[in-house]
């Protein structure tokens, strides 16, 4: 760039710009003299430029550097060129040339600003200490790209970067970007500029795309390095893959290459930036006769818009169509919309002419003026003022040429729409903004997006189908996490999201539907008195101890008969309490449990047992004792008349007293809840506390039992009257039986029938003490009163013995 007035040079050897290439030429043109119309800059001072080809290759690539730095004799150190002063230089958009061409620039501290896109290479000021990019950083292309992904469910893509600075950073950003979101890397695959001549490394390239079960394929790179690659994608004919690019592979070569058109589905990431006023006005008024001198605009004319091919310019120019534009053309030739390259020259002119402004202005505030014209700032100037630099560009933007203050970019998103063939329209499908909300950075019009041809529905990219709710996933060994099987949840846990890694465990009160993706409430279950079961188990108890309390009544009225009196009358009222208090606590059992019913039905159960059994071994005693006081000889007849074995109820009762009183100290009964007993119910039950101390009370009910049923049975055959040995036997024999069924029923049971089947166990053993000893008594009371008497037992002696 310098002060001369505006031209372009037009050595015979340059080549021509491509097409696409040619809008960079016409911001330049377009911000030069926008700035130069400006008059609040650079006052008496005027804008030009010189533009130069860069030739490709090692041998040639300094040619043009070379004479615009020291004329057409190239003669380093020595210039030629005496009527300009050039301050700065822009190259691009090829950061290995700006590489290249910043090691001769910087030997004489010129200025350097590239266009192309942020290259981490150049970003080393040791370097480079002479360039400025004007390009962002890509710092959150790996969060858009992802958020991408996540927007349309992609968890399973393929990688494929230039193997450089710039693809292995971002490589290893979209991977750690990726991991935190779940998102698995099929294959990665880096392309360098050196092997993409060897066609076997390209179809190594190939296989690994077209094999692999993923179909999104994210592309870094510029078009230099992975174009040959592109080429051999289009024309061995992938199909079905979604590109996701950071930038838009050049139009012109792929028509001269490509047989199949754009790529399948490309999605392309462009920085956004705001739409520069007057821009496309000032392409539709260049024409060659604005610019006579710009013989690629001659070129461009006379290739589109009919011109005859004459010698005369004059006769050249009427033959084409007098309206004629540069928006006359179709987009894959010339576009109207300025790109980021455009743009960054723009943003690159207003640099330099702010810079250029502010030291003007310093020179005037330490300097008179001789001629009021200035004295045009060296390049090395311009650095102090560069690296600090920050403004504002007439679109709004803010520019900072500073690497580390640089902002983070905002991207578009845009679709190449091919339909008809060859229309190749870029349309913006949607944005990225790292500056909102997390959750609203992304927003996408998914159906403007043109997928592949007969598609109607989005492309799916997954290594392994969601897991529905009801399932987890089961990693599958040696994938990727996004590589699973789907497992039903176990017992009781669910998973009401898709993709869940672990199954959720319901709480004890709730358990998990048949589907396994809801947590339901438990019913409250309980042996209840409104339960069929619990209902006749009630009744059944009330009608026994109704019953046990009309035979109490009837040996009150009876109590001065024989069979009433024998074997101690008050024993015989003793045993019929404790059983009505028996089948009374069976009530205890049914109903909802709490802590005082929880203790009151062990304790009630354990000293009413005690009191029966203990009244039973007293009666069996009874007999014994009163069969030795009335035979001949014997001296136990003191025994009996003083009431000796009334004490053995108090002792037993006093044992079970002590025993009980232990359990309540140490760890009493308490309510509790069972959840794995039955499906959808929560068992509500008393738990026994102490398990030892309960078998205990047991055991020693059980050792009671056991010395009754020993010594009745040994009195068995006792031959005195009204002896019910035999009917003693009988009753400890069912109470043994019933608690000896009792214990491993109890344990195979659960819930409320556990419960119901330890109050059968209380009502059978009642039963069978008040059926074995009682009923016969019972019969002979009602049934046979001419048995109920001493005389009568005499005579039948008497008559059995004859």
């Amino acid at each position: 760039m310098d002060d001369s007035n505006s031209h372009a040079s037009s050595q015979e050897e340059n080549k021509p710009s491509i097409f696409k290439n040619y809008q960079l030429i016409l911001a330049l043109v377009f911000a030069i003299e926008e700035i130069n119309k400006n008059p609040e800059l650079l006052h008496n001072l005027t804008l030009g430029f010189d533009i130069y080809d860069v030739y490709i290759g090692a041998q040639r690539i300094f040619k043009n550097p070379f004479i615009w730095l020291f004329g057409k004799y190239k003669i380093p150190n020595y210039s030629c060129i005496r009527d300009t002063t050039s301050v700065a230089v822009l190259t691009g958009p090829l950061g290995i040339t700006s590489a290249q061409i910043g090691t001769l620039l910087d030997l004489y501290r010129f200025p350097q600003l590239t266009f192309g896109p942020f290259d981490h290479v150049l970003s080393d000021h040791n370097k480079f200490p002479a360039l400025y990019q004007m390009a962002p950083k890509d710092t959150s292309i790996a969060t858009a790209m992802v958020s991408l992904l996540l927007y349309f469910s992609w968890s399973w893509v393929g990688l494929l970067t230039s193997q450089d600075e710039n693809g292995l950073w971002v490589l290893a950003e979209l991977k750690e970007e990726m991991a935190k979101n779940r998102v698995c890397v099929d294959y990665e695959l880096l392309i360098s500029s050196k092997g993409l001549s060897h066609i076997f490394k390209l179809m190594r390239v190939y296989n690994q795309i077209n094999k692999s079960s993923t179909n999104v394929l994210i592309i870094y790179g510029d078009n230099e390095s992975l174009l040959d690659l592109v080429i051999c994608i289009e024309q061995l004919l992938i199909k079905g893959k979604v590109c996701i690019m950071n930038s838009q592979w050049d139009s012109t070569m792929k028509k001269k290459y490509f047989m199949l058109g754009s790529l399948h589905v490309p999605l392309i990431f462009s920085h956004h930036h705001a739409d520069v006023s007057g821009f496309k006005d000032f392409i539709k008024a260049v024409k060659p006769a604005k610019y006579p001198e710009d013989f690629f605009l001659a070129r461009l004319w006379f290739l589109f818009f009919n011109c005859s091919d004459s010698e005369s310019e004059c006769v050249m120019w009427e033959s084409c169509s007098h309206d004629a534009s540069l928006d006359w053309l179709p987009g894959q030739v010339f576009d109207m919309t300025m790109s980021g390259d455009s743009y960054n020259i723009y943003n690159a002119v207003y640099a330099l002419a702010q810079v250029l402004h502010k030291i003007l202005i310093h020179q005037t505030e330490v300097q008179t003026m001789g001629n009021g014209k200035g004295t045009v700032p060296s390049p090395a100037q311009l650095h102090t003022f560069l690296r600090n630099i920050q403004f504002y560009n007439p679109s709004g933007d803010q520019v900072i040429l500073d690497d580390n203050r640089k902002l983070e970019p905002q991207y578009d998103i845009l679709n190449i729409w091919n339909f008809p063939e060859g229309l190749e329209l870029q349309v913006k499908v949607g944005m990225f903004s790292p500056y909102a909300l997390h959750g609203n950075q992304l927003s996408v019009s998914e159906d403007m997006v043109e997928w592949a041809t007969g598609a109607t529905e989005t492309p799916r990219s997954v290594c392994s189908e969601s897991c529905g709710p009801g399932f987890r996933k089961s990693p599958q060994e040696g994938k990727a996490a996004c590589c699973f099987d789907c497992s039903s949840c176990p017992e009781n846990e669910i998973a009401n999201e898709t993709d869940m890694d672990q199954c959720v465990k319901c709480a004890n009160h709730q358990y998990a539907n048949t589907q396994r993706n809801q947590c339901l409430l438990r019913t409250a279950s309980f042996l209840a008195f409104g339960d069929p079961l619990g209902m006749a188990l009630a009744c059944l108890a009330l009608c026994f101890s109704m019953l046990t309390a009309a035979v109490l009544g009837m040996f009150v009225k009876y109590h001065d008969n024989p069979i009433v009196k024998a074997n101690n009358r008050t024993l015989s009222y003793i045993l019929l309490i404790s059983l009505i208090f028996c089948f009374l606590c069976s009530l205890l059992f049914i109903g909802h449990p709490n802590t005082v019913t929880c203790i009151l039905q062990q304790i009630t159960f354990g000293l009413v047992f005690t009191v029966a059994v203990s009244t039973v071994l007293a009666k069996t005693v009874t007999v014994v004792l009163a069969f030795k006081a009335t035979s001949p000889g014997r001296r136990m007849r003191w025994l009996l008349v003083s009431g000796a074995p009334n004490f053995i109820i108090p002792i037993c009762t006093l044992i079970q007293v002590v025993l009980c009183g232990v359990w309540l100290g140490t760890s009493p009964p308490f309510v509790d809840t069972h959840t794995l007993s039955e499906h959808g119910h929560i068992i509500i039950l008393c738990n026994k506390g102490s398990l030892t101390i309960f078998y205990c009370v047991l055991g020693y009910l059980g050792s009671l039992a056991l010395a009754s049923f020993t010594v009745a049975f040994l009195a068995r055959n006792l031959p005195d009257t009204f002896n019910e040995a035999k009917f003693l036997t009988f009753s400890m024999l069912v109470f043994c039986s019933v608690w000896l069924t009792f214990l491993p029923v109890c344990h195979s049971a659960k819930g409320k029938v556990m419960v119901a089947v330890e109050v059968f166990s209380i009502l059978a053993s009642g039963a069978g003490l008040l059926g074995c000893i009682f009923a016969p008594k019972c019969y002979i009371i009602l049934l046979m009163p001419n048995r109920n008497s001493l005389h009568a037992f005499r005579d039948k002696r008497k008559q059995l013995s004859s």
